[in-house]
């Protein structure tokens, strides 16, 4: 810092008093002891005093007692068995539409988040790392509703461990019951009585720009979230996995925030009511870019009878088989070719519903009921809809001609799907064949569905 009045090393004098100091008069010495044996004799006192405070203190009347500590210790949390005795076993939701508020507090005890101790990494091996995904309380006596995927590894090795955690802290074992991959949907059920359940609702009178919500544990860590959105589109169908693992299902979208570990978890419409199950966020695959906005959950009326059929069996029953093996026409193919957009019939499993009903190799389904189908994928999820002795009027396209052929749905074998033997050429005799072959084609660009009976 810069003191100007110091420059040329000159200081400035300190200020002179304007009188001489008083000198002291005799006999001070006198005052001086009199002031300290006053301060002794005052401390002294001070002293007394303050054992005296002190020692009242540590001996207080009993009407003055502090609560004890040890009533507010962790002991009190409860660890495997909740209590449950405060919440109903069921919630009766108010009438009229619910705010996001009342959504959340009249369901997220209902809500819970579930995690597999053990994992397989991408080279095989068993890892610590924890697979997180949600669930919700189907009935007051623990059976439980999750994702087939939150669950894989589980239901893939009986010894993986399933834990099911509530938002009070407590947690449990869950046994899986049963699960069904086509439907990503899973059971499991913990020894527990009188929890809180969720109340179903009916998905298909759901509207698009209807308000739903969401209640999950984001990432693992961001348990019992809730975020909220609209019904953005119904009756998507969406293809998850590839090759021979894919799997097409059909899927209301939503805008409502959903991430990994919202898997599982419920969506609620504006009563309160379970409308879908959060299964899916879409990612632009190959890129950086991240795809907001665009979340998918399964219609709770499309897994109902599956449900029913996990908790009486411990399996589905009655899926629905067609016995045909089919690939997509393609918007650029139908122009090509002058061909409908559709699914392209290659082969027609002998015995079936397929070829009772009159199905054909080379041709190309159109439409099943009121459903446009358009690709493999779409014919496969519209199935998917119906069970096993249902009947579905196809309308199908033969030599540029419109037929519509009634079919009854056989049950899918205990075997699950069956392949076309190799040796078999199931184009034979087919009129498109010649000129384009269609199974070169699917080979070629990797069509998941070709060669297999559906």
């Amino acid at each position: 810092m810069y003191y100007p009045e110091f420059e040329n090393n000159t200081f400035p004098e300190p200020p002179r008093p304007s009188k001489p100091p008083k000198q002291p008069k005799r006999g001070g010495w006198l005052k001086v002891v009199a002031l300290c044996l006053c301060c002794t004799l005052l401390g002294a006192a001070a002293g007394l005093g303050g054992g005296w405070l002190a020692a009242s203190a540590m001996t207080p009347e009993p009407q003055q007692a502090q609560t004890p500590v040890q009533q507010q210790t962790p002991q009190q949390t409860p660890q495997q068995t909740p209590d449950f005795d405060a919440i109903p076993p069921a919630v009766e939701l108010p009438e009229g539409q619910l705010s996001a508020g009342q959504v959340y507090a009249a369901n997220v005890n209902a809500c819970v988040g579930i995690t597999v101790s053990t994992t397989t990494n991408i080279y095989g091996y068993k890892t610590t790392s924890a697979a997180t995904g949600s669930g919700f309380v189907l009935t007051e006596d623990g059976y439980i509703i999750t994702n087939h995927h939150v669950v894989e590894e589980a239901a893939k090795n009986a010894s993986v461990p399933i834990t099911v955690s509530f938002q009070n802290g407590s947690s449990y074992t869950a046994t899986l019951v049963g699960s069904e991959a086509d439907n990503d949907v899973a059971l499991l059920k913990i020894q527990a009585q009188g929890l809180q359940a969720v109340v179903l609702g009916d998905s298909d009178t759901l509207t698009v720009g209807e308000p739903v919500y969401a209640i999950g544990n984001p990432l693992g860590e961001l348990t019992y979230t809730l975020t909220d959105g609209l019904v953005s589109a119904l009756d998507r169908v969406i293809t998850t996995g590839s090759g021979n693992d894919a799997t097409s299902m059909n899927m209301l979208q939503t805008n409502c925030a959903i991430n990994p570990g919202n898997s599982g978890g419920p969506l609620f419409n504006s009563r309160g009511e379970v409308i879908g199950i959060t299964t899916a966020k879409m990612s632009s695959s190959g890129s950086e870019t991240s795809v907001e906005g665009l979340g998918f959950a399964i219609p709770i009326n499309d897994v109902k009878h599956i449900i029913s059929d996990l908790m009486e069996h411990g399996r589905v029953t009655g899926k629905p088989y067609l016995g045909v093996t089919v690939s997509s026409v393609t918007e650029e193919d139908a122009k090509r070719y002058n061909l409908p957009v559709g699914a392209y019939v290659e082969s027609v499993e002998a015995g079936s519903c397929a070829e009772k009903a009159g199905l054909q190799v080379g041709d190309i389904i159109v439409a099943m009921d009121d459903t446009v189908i358009t690709t493999h994928s779409a014919l496969v999820a519209t199935k998917a809809t119906y069970r096993a002795g249902d009947t579905a009027v196809l309308k199908v396209v033969r030599n540029q001609q419109e037929l519509e052929l009634q079919v009854t749905f056989d049950e899918v074998p205990a075997s699950g799907t069956q392949q076309t033997p190799a040796t078999e050429n199931p184009n034979s005799g087919n009129p498109y064949y010649e000129e384009f072959p269609w199974e070169a084609f699917g080979d070629a660009f990797g069509f998941p569905f070709g060669g297999f009976l559906w």
